[in-house]
């Protein structure tokens, strides 16, 4: 999708900087709404890593949904790999 916006000259000038500032607050608020994921922001700002995405989101004030439930998944997948001989002692 291309988006197109027109801005009178005279205020254009002061906003020379305003492209990545227009960009990164279409996922911003996208993500803070819970209509786009984590992985969608990252491709929108053409991040590498999902690091890259919370430490924007995290810049912003935008902190991860990351409940109880998470945890404890990460906790049992932990725990799964140690006990396959992948995880860090």
């Amino acid at each position: 999708m291309r988006i197109t916006l027109d801005v009178p000259d005279e205020i254009a000038e002061g906003l020379k900087d305003l492209p990545r500032a227009l960009l990164e607050s279409f996922p911003l608020e996208g993500c803070r709404s819970g209509k786009l994921t984590e992985e969608q922001v990252r491709r929108v700002l053409g991040y590498g890593t999902g690091m890259q995405v919370h430490g924007f989101l995290k810049e912003h004030g935008v902190y991860l949904n990351y409940a109880r439930e998470d945890l404890e998944q990460d906790i049992q997948t932990l725990r799964q790999l140690r006990e396959s001989g992948h995880g860090a002692e």
